[in-house]
C-alpha cells in the first residue's frame, strides 16, 4: 500500500476513532443507569465494532484484541446473559482509557503497546464463567476448547465478523436473539433472518421481487434461496438495482444452468397470499448530500490569522481615508469595513465549538471521585450548546477539572453528614454556561457545606500568608479569594485528590492569562459558586483605547462598565487607599499612570488642576476605577502574543497595532491587584 495513502487512512481513522471513543464515555455512564437498554447496548457495541474494524484494516493488533474483548462482553449483555454492573462498567471505562492511550501513541508515531492482561481478564473472566454456567456441559466444554474463545487469541475470523454484522443488524431492528441451549453456535438461523426481513420491509414482503399466486407444488417444493437471489437481496439493502427473478443475465447465469426460480416461488417464500400479488418496486432514496467536511485545525488557524491581518489593514486604511474628502473613497472604505466584519464573523464561527465538548468529560470524573470518596453526587449540565472558541475549549480543560474536583472533594459532604443537617443524601453539582454579550460565563455551583470567611482568614494567618493587619482589613469576598493563593488549603489531611494547596492558584493564573476573570460567592451551609468569565474568542478584541503617560493602551471592553471624568476634589483617602464617591458607593481607584510609570506619583491625581478620566472595570463580582489621562475611543483589534522577553509581565496580556501604525499594549485588568496588600477592589456602601 502506498505510504501516503496509508498515512491518509490512518489520519481518518484517528479522527473517527477518537470521536467514537470520546462519545463512549457518556454512553457507558448512561448504560450504568440502564444496563438493559437495547439502544445503548447496540450503540456501544457498534462503536467498539467500528473501532475494531478500522484497527484491523490497519493491522493494529493490540487495539483489535482489546476491542474484541469489549465486544464479547457487550454481546453477552445484548443477549441477556450478563448484566453490566458497576464492575463491568469500570472495566469498560478503563478500556476506553487504554484505547485513548493507544490512539495517542498512533498520533505520536509510537508503537502501540498491548492492553494490560489484568484489564483483559476483567473483561473476560466473569463473563466466561457466567456464560458457560448457562450452557450445557458439552457446549461449555466445546466453547472452552475452541481457540477462538481462548483469552490468548485476539484474531477475529471472517465468519465471526459476518455473524457479528448480522447480529448488529438484528439488534438495530429490535429482533431478540435467543441462544438455543442445544448448541453453542452463534450462527443466525432462518427464522431470525426472516424476522429481520419482516422488520425491514413488513411481514411477507421482499424488496424488488414480483409476487404471484403460488401453486401447491411451488409451496411444497420451494427451493432454497440461491446465491444470486441472496446477493440481490443484499443489493436492495444498499440501494443497488435488483435483478428480478426470472430475468437472469449472462453474467450471472451460465449457459446450461437450471432455470431461475419463478416469481411465484419467490412469492411463496415471502409468504404472499394468493390474490394479493402485486409488483412492489422499492427504489432506494438518493443519497443525502454530504454537507460537512473535515478540515485540519491548522488551516483554520491560518485563516484566522489572515483575517486578523485584514482587520489591521482595514483599520489603517480607515485612518488614512479620514483626511480624504473624496466621497467615493469613503464609501469604498465603509464597504470594506462591512465586508471585513462579515468575513471575520464567519471565520470565527468556523472555529467555534459547543462547550459541551468540554463538559462531556466531567460525568466520568464526578463518578470516579464520588465513588472513591463514598459520596452521592448528581451532576447537572446546562448550556452545553453555548459556542466558544476552540482554543479556549482546549485551554480550559485543566482549570475546569481542578474546579470540579475541588467541588466534589471540598464542597459536597458525605451522605451521612448531609442527612444530619437536613439535606438530601445526594448532593448536586451544576455546571452552567451562558453567553453574556461578548463574554462566556461558566458557573460551577454546588449545594455543599460552603465556605466560612473567618476560617479562611485564620488559615491564612496560620500559614503566614497574611499579617494581622492585612487579615483584619479583608472583607468576606476577599477572604474567599484566599483560596487562589499558592500553598493555601483548608484540608487537614493530604490525599491524592486535594490538600496540597496547589491547583486553585494555577486555575486563576490560567484564566487570567486567557483574558478572563475568576470570582467566588459562598454561604456557609448552603454551598458555593465559582464564576469564570472569558472572552468569546482570543483572536480579536473590542477594546477601549486610552492614553497614559503619553502612550496608548487598550482595555478590553468586556471588562469596561462605564467611563466618567475625574474630579480631583472628590478623591479621598480611606485606609491608605484612594477612593472616589460614585453612585453612592466608595469606588477604589487604581492610578494606572503610577503603576505603568514609576516616576509618577499617585497623589498627583488629587491635585486640583489635574484632569483625567476614570474607567470603571469589573473583576468578577467587584469593581475598580482605573485612572487614565485620556480616553481615545473604542476600536476593534487583533491581539498578538508578547515575545519571549515580555511574556508573563503582570497586567499585560498582549499587544496590537493601532490604526496609525503604533504598537499598543493590551492591559489585563484582572492582574492589576497583584498582591493581597494591593487588593483595593472592595466596594463599600457610603453611609
Amino acid at each position: 500500500m502506498d505510504s501516503a495513502f496509508e498515512a491518509e487512512i490512518l489520519a481518518d481513522f484517528l479522527v473517527e476513532a477518537g470521536e467514537l471513543v470520546a462519545g463512549l464515555g457518556d454512553q457507558l455512564l448512561a448504560l450504568e443507569d440502564a444496563p438493559k437498554a437495547p439502544e445503548l447496548l447496540n450503540a456501544v457495541f457498534r462503536a467498539f465494532h467500528t473501532v475494531k474494524g478500522g484497527a484491523g484494516f490497519l493491522a493494529i493488533d493490540p487495539m483489535v484484541t482489546l476491542c474484541h474483548r469489549g465486544e464479547d462482553l457487550l454481546n453477552e449483555a445484548r443477549a441477556g446473559r450478563v448484566c453490566l454492573d458497576a464492575e463491568y462498567i469500570d472495566a469498560l471505562l478503563n478500556t476506553l482509557d487504554c484505547l485513548q492511550q493507544m490512539l495517542a501513541a498512533l498520533r505520536a508515531g509510537d508503537a502501540v503497546a498491548p492492553a494490560p492482561s489484568a484489564l483483559l481478564d476483567r473483561l473476560l473472566v466473569r463473563r466466561a464463567s457466567t456464560a458457560t454456567s448457562a450452557l450445557p456441559a458439552t457446549a461449555a466444554n466445546a466453547t472452552a476448547a475452541s481457540p477462538a474463545a481462548s483469552p490468548e487469541h485476539g484474531a477475529v475470523s471472517p465468519g465471526d465478523a459476518v455473524e457479528g454484522e448480522f447480529e448488529s443488524l438484528l439488534a438495530m431492528v429490535g429482533v431478540d436473539i435467543k441462544p438455543t441451549p442445544a448448541s453453542a453456535s452463534d450462527a443466525i438461523d432462518d427464522s431470525e433472518f426472516e424476522a429481520l426481513l419482516d422488520e425491514l420491509y413488513g411481514p411477507g414482503k421482499v424488496p424488488g421481487q414480483v409476487a404471484q399466486a403460488p401453486t401447491a407444488a411451488d409451496s411444497a417444493d420451494a427451493a432454497p434461496m440461491t446465491d444470486a437471489e441472496f446477493e440481490a437481496l443484499l443489493d436492495s439493502f444498499a440501494g443497488q438495482p435488483v435483478q428480478t427473478a426470472g430475468a437472469p443475465t449472462a453474467a450471472t447465469t451460465p449457459s446450461g444452468a437450471g432455470d431461475a426460480p419463478s416469481s411465484s416461488e419467490a412469492a411463496a417464500r415471502a409468504g404472499k397470499p394468493v390474490g394479493e400479488a402485486s409488483v412492489t418496486t422499492r427504489s432506494a432514496p438518493p443519497p443525502a448530500a454530504d454537507t460537512t467536511i473535515r478540515v485540519d485545525t491548522g488551516r483554520l488557524d491560518t485563516l484566522v490569522n489572515l483575517i486578523g491581518e485584514l482587520v489591521l489593514v482595514r483599520n489603517r486604511l480607515a485612518v488614512l481615508s479620514a483626511d480624504s474628502s473624496d466621497e467615493r473613497t469613503e464609501r469604498a472604505v465603509a464597504e470594506l469595513h462591512r465586508v471585513a466584519d462579515d468575513l471575520q464573523l464567519a471565520v470565527m464561527r468556523t472555529r467555534m465549538l459547543p462547550i459541551g465538548k468540554l463538559f462531556g468529560r466531567f460525568p466520568r470524573i464526578v463518578r470516579d471521585i464520588s465513588r472513591q470518596l463514598g459520596k452521592q453526587i448528581e451532576l447537572v449540565l446546562e448550556g452545553e450548546d453555548t459556542d466558544l472558541d476552540r482554543n479556549l475549549v482546549d485551554a480550559l480543560a485543566d482549570p475546569m477539572v481542578h474546579l470540579v474536583r475541588n467541588a466534589v472533594d471540598h464542597g459536597i459532604e458525605t451522605p451521612e453528614a448531609r442527612l444530619r443537617v437536613g439535606k438530601p443524601a445526594t448532593g448536586t453539582l451544576r455546571l452552567m454556561a451562558t453567553q453574556e454579550g461578548e463574554r462566556i460565563v461558566i458557573r460551577v455551583r454546588d449545594d455543599g457545606r460552603g465556605m466560612d470567611p473567618e476560617v479562611l482568614r485564620s488559615k491564612a494567618l496560620e500559614k503566614g500568608l497574611l499579617n494581622a493587619d492585612q487579615a483584619e482589613r479583608l472583607s468576606a469576598a476577599e477572604c474567599f479569594d484566599l483560596i487562589f493563593l499558592a500553598g493555601f488549603s483548608t484540608r487537614q489531611e493530604v490525599s491524592d485528590i486535594s490538600g496540597r494547596g496547589v491547583g486553585m492558584d494555577v486555575v486563576k493564573t490560567r484564566v487570567v492569562e486567557l483574558g478572563g476573570t475568576l470570582s467566588i460567592a459562598s454561604e456557609p451551609g448552603r454551598g458555593s459558586e465559582i464564576l469564570v468569565s472569558l472572552p468569546l474568542t482570543l483572536a480579536t478584541l473590542r477594546a477601549l483605547m486610552v492614553r497614559i503617560s503619553g502612550r496608548v493602551y487598550a482595555i478590553p471592553m468586556i471588562n469596561v462598565l462605564e467611563v466618567f471624568e475625574l474630579d480631583p476634589r472628590t478623591v479621598s483617602r480611606v485606609d491608605d487607599r484612594d477612593v472616589i464617591a460614585h453612585r453612592n458607593r466608595a469606588l477604589p481607584l487604581r492610578h494606572l499612570g503610577a503603576w505603568l510609570d514609576p516616576s509618577r506619583n499617585a497623589s498627583d491625581a488629587r491635585e486640583p488642576d489635574v484632569r483625567g478620566h476614570v474607567v470603571v472595570v469589573h473583576v468578577g463580582h467587584r469593581q475598580l476605577g482605573c485612572v487614565v489621562d485620556q480616553v481615545i475611543g473604542r476600536d476593534e483589534m487583533v491581539v498578538k502574543p508578547l515575545g519571549r522577553l515580555l511574556h508573563g509581565v503582570p497586567g499585560v496580556s498582549g499587544a496590537t497595532i493601532t490604526g496609525d501604525g503604533r504598537v499598543a499594549l493590551v492591559l489585563n485588568v484582572a492582574q492589576l491587584p497583584d498582591t493581597v496588600a494591593e487588593r483595593d477592589l472592595v466596594v463599600a456602601e457610603v453611609h
